[in-house]
């Protein structure tokens, strides 16, 4: 069997970057791109805004706590995008298998590629030297025989990294991995695998696949084979959209029911327009609640009949609003998704994804 080349390419500090690179008395300094106000939130940091703590989703006003030197810059979307499709356009030199994760990250798969190159890294440290030369930005990668790896990987050395795993390194290199570097654990299933004395990924592969399937569900099967290096998930090209939503920053922090059904009722209107616009019917919906503290919590409901109206949703997301406490808990945001789409619909809404969209 021969095995595959993929490369995982990871902007580093995607937004914040080109600010950097588009205007020079910013490059060196602290910069958040996002709004500086009492409710704004820090969508991306540079390295050296990082140094102090900052992170993307934080609020702007923790941002200027943790670093008073901060330079709030506005995002421009239109901008970032633009960049993102050179970036694609250079990928596409290399290989047509291309799977875009978000704006600034994408899967390649360089196993049979244009050029006839014979190795990966090298794939990679070209499209990196070109990404640098022709862009004035920095990417990171990470190069192996599957998506888990090659992600894992990219994130390794960053900024500005580049890392190989090969066949036979893997199995030594996930066995110290650390949990919360595997992908799909975030912070709640991380504390739970520590609960469970799962600290590292030699502590996942020891446990039976039973085990995990019986504390993280269908996701346990995902672990099961990550912690073995095995991860036979392609790169596609095509993607299929799983969920469709948005979601409400609110001007103030809210604990009225009625004001919060009010809110509910222009998130709900602004999705169903999204649900339209791209022909999009699922049969789930979730509810997220974001409280004032940043913490959050999501309800989620299926129906038999497809989500698509106004009549389909607002009811629901009322009775989901009302398993969260809000009285006690005041709400900052509210948000709604429709996914689960059923397979005998899938034709009617398959879709090219745009370069790196977000």
């Amino acid at each position: 069997m021969t095995l595959r080349k993929i490369i995982h390419i990871d902007m580093d500090a995607f937004y914040a970057s080109i600010e950097q690179r588009d205007n020079p008395e910013l490059r060196g300094k602290p910069i958040a791109v996002g709004r500086e106000e009492e409710r704004g939130v820090v969508a991306a940091a540079s390295y050296e805004a990082r140094k102090f703590g900052v992170r993307s989703a934080m609020a702007s006003t923790r941002a200027r706590k943790l670093c008073p030197e901060l330079i709030f810059v506005p995002g421009r979307m239109e901008v970032y995008k633009k960049v993102s499709e050179q970036i694609r356009d250079i990928f596409a030199e290399y290989t047509d298998l291309i799977e875009p994760l978000s704006i600034d990250e994408a899967f390649l798969d360089v196993t049979e590629n244009k050029k006839g190159m014979e190795l990966a890294v090298d794939i990679a440290k070209e499209i990196k030297r070109r990404i640098r030369e022709e862009l004035h930005l920095v990417a990171s990668a990470g190069v192996s025989y599957n998506k888990f790896l090659a992600k894992v990987a990219s994130d390794y050395r960053k900024p500005d990294g580049l890392c190989t795993i090969h066949p036979d390194q893997a199995q030594d290199f996930i066995d110290h991995l650390p949990v919360e570097a595997f992908w799909g654990v975030g912070k709640v299933t991380a504390k739970k695998m520590h609960e469970l004395f799962i600290h590292t990924g030699k502590d996942l592969r020891a446990c039976s696949l039973e085990m995990l399937t019986h504390y993280f569900g269908k996701a346990g099967q995902l672990y099961h084979d990550f912690a073995r290096g095995i991860d036979e998930r392609p790169v596609e090209v095509i993607r299929i959209r799983k969920s469709l939503g948005c979601e409400h920053t609110l001007e103030r922090d809210l604990t009225s029911r009625t004001s919060l059904i009010i809110e509910l009722y222009h998130v709900t209107t602004e999705l169903v327009e999204r649900l339209k616009r791209h022909n999009f019917r699922g049969n789930t919906l979730t509810l997220k609640i974001k409280f004032h503290d940043f913490t959050q919590i999501t309800r989620s409901q299926s129906t038999v009949q497809p989500l698509v109206s106004l009549q389909d949703i607002l009811p629901l997301a009322k009775q989901l609003l009302k398993e969260v406490d809000c009285e006690h808990h005041a709400v900052r945001l509210i948000g709604l998704s429709v996914s689960n789409p059923q397979e005998d619909r899938r034709g009617g809404w398959r879709q090219l994804e745009l370069p790196f969209k977000r």
